[in-house]
């Protein structure tokens, strides 16, 4: 994968405090120099509304910064969320880190 391409790995639960640990990683990638963000949620089990809030943040921050982001392996009760919430329009969703790889190398 590209050097500009940073995966970060979401799991538990995508709450207020983690929610804020990925801001920090995602502004902490941008700052490195990443263009692309991949935070990937296969180890996710669960997000509240802190956390949705924490996901538009990290995609204002990023598109801010001239990048990209995408979220990959997302579980049913996030993707419901997002789809009950009409933010599923706004992020890049993957099924899975690989799908993600395809479509950055084309």
């Amino acid at each position: 994968m590209d050097s500009q391409v940073t995966v970060i790995q979401a799991s538990g639960s995508i709450d207020s405090i983690s929610g804020n640990q990925l801001r920090r990683d995602v502004s902490d990638a941008i700052a490195s120099g990443a263009k692309t963000i991949l935070i990937d949620c296969e180890k996710a089990t669960f997000m509240d509304s802190s956390g949705l809030g924490a996901l538009v943040m990290i995609l204002k921050t990023v598109r801010e910064a001239g990048g990209r982001l995408a979220l990959c392996a997302i579980i049913d009760q996030i993707e419901m969320i997002l789809q009950l919430t009409s933010m599923d329009s706004l992020f890049e969703i993957f099924p899975n880190r690989e799908a993600f790889e395809q479509k950055v190398a084309s």
